[in-house]
C-alpha cells in the first residue's frame, strides 16, 4: 500500500490532473496539442540528450539488460500482432498496429518518474540506457513490418522500404536528441554552460507538462468497441512484457539495480506512440487509443504488484 500511495499515485495525480482539465474545459484540445508538443519535441529531447551525454556508456550500456528488455518488448511485439491476426481475424495492417502496442511501453512519462520516486535519481541510469535505444529499436521493427505488409505484392524494392523506415526514424524529435547525446559523449565535445543551464531549464519541465498532457490526451481516447482485443493487448503489454523481461534478466542474472529498471520500464502502459504509429498508418487506431487509455488505468494496479515483487 505504501508503494501505490508514494509512488505511484502522485504520478497518476498528475496525469489525473490533466485529464480532468481536459474534461471540465479547462484547457483545449489545442492547448493540449501544443503542451504535448512543447514536451515530446523540445523538453524531452532536452532530458534525454542531458542523460545520455553524461552517462557512463561502459558501465550502464550492459547487454545483459539490452537483450532482457528488449526480447520481451518483441515478444509482445510478436504475441500481439498474431493474436490480432489469428484470435481476432483482424487484417495484417491492423495487426501490426496491434503489435506495436504491445511492443512500446511509456519508458518514458511513466517509466522514469516512478522509477525515481521508486528507487531514487539514481536509479534512473539503467531506464536511460533503455531509452536510447527504445523509439529507434521500436520504430525500426514497426515500420519494417507495416511496410513489408503494406508493400507486399507491389514490387517495391528493399531500397524503398530502408528509406522510409530511415526517413520515419530519422525525423523524431526523440531520436534526434538520443543522437545528439551520443555525439557529445563519445567526442567529449564540450557544451558551453549557459547552454547546459537553457537545457536544465527546459528539463525540469519535461515530465510533469508531459503528464499532465497526457492526462489531456486519454480524455479524447475513449474505449468505444473491440473490448476483448482491447484487453488482449493490455494483457500483453502489463503482464507478458516483464514476465519475459523478468525470465531474462533472472537467467542472464542482471544486477539489482538494472533488474528493478528494467522491469518497471517493461511494465508501463502502451505509451502515446502507440496511437501516433497508428494513426500514421490508418491502421486500428481505435483499439490503439483505448489501449493506452486502459492500459494506463489498469497500470496503477499492476505496477503497485510488480513493485512488490521486485526485490
Amino acid at each position: 500500500m505504501e508503494a501505490l500511495i508514494q509512488v505511484i499515485l502522485p504520478v497518476f495525480l498528475v496525469l489525473g490532473f490533466g485529464y480532468a482539465a481536459a474534461w471540465r474545459g479547462m484547457i483545449t484540445d489545442e492547448g493540449v496539442d501544443g503542451l504535448m508538443r512543447f514536451a515530446q519535441n523540445f523538453a524531452i529531447p532536452c532530458l534525454l540528450f542531458r542523460a545520455i551525454s553524461t552517462l557512463d556508456l561502459d558501465q550502464h550500456f550492459d547487454i545483459r539488460l539490452l537483450l532482457s528488455f528488449y526480447t520481451g518488448a518483441s515478444t509482445g511485439f510478436l504475441a500481439g500482432l498474431l493474436g490480432a491476426r489469428y484470435l481476432f481475424k483482424r487484417s495484417w495492417e491492423d495487426s501490426v498496429a496491434i503489435g506495436f502496442v504491445g511492443l512500446f511501453s511509456n519508458s518514458l512519462l511513466l517509466g522514469l518518474p516512478i522509477t525515481e520516486r521508486a528507487y531514487g535519481p539514481d536509479a534512473l541510469e539503467p531506464n536511460y540506457a533503455i531509452i536510447a535505444i527504445h523509439s529507434p529499436f521500436c520504430y525500426t521493427l514497426g515500420i519494417t513490418v507495416m511496410e513489408i505488409v503494406r508493400n507486399r505484392g507491389t514490387g517495391r524494392g528493399l531500397a524503398g522500404t530502408a528509406g522510409s523506415v530511415l526517413k520515419a526514424i530519422f525525423s523524431n524529435a526523440l531520436v534526434i536528441g538520443i543522437v545528439l547525446g551520443f555525439t557529445v559523449n563519445l567526442t567529449g565535445l564540450p557544451v558551453p554552460g549557459v547552454l547546459k543551464d537553457a537545457i536544465d531549464l527546459m528539463i525540469r519541465a519535461a515530465l510533469p507538462a508531459a503528464l499532465f498532457g497526457l492526462g489531456g490526451v486519454l480524455f479524447r481516447y475513449r474505449p468505444e468497441g473491440d473490448l476483448k482485443t482491447i484487453a488482449f493487448v493490455c494483457a500483453v503489454s502489463l503482464v507478458l512484457h516483464p514476465a519475459v523481461v523478468w525470465l531474462m534478466g533472472t537467467a542472464l542474472s542482471l544486477p539489482t539495480g538494472q533488474f528493478r529498471s528494467a522491469i518497471l520500464t517493461a511494465a508501463m502502459a502502451p505509451g502515446v506512440n502507440a496511437y501516433l504509429f497508428a494513426n500514421m498508418y490508418g491502421a486500428a487506431r481505435r483499439v490503439a487509443a483505448s489501449a493506452v487509455l486502459v492500459g494506463t488505468l489498469s497500470s496503477i494496479f499492476t505496477v503497485w504488484v510488480w513493485l512488490a515483487l521486485l526485490p
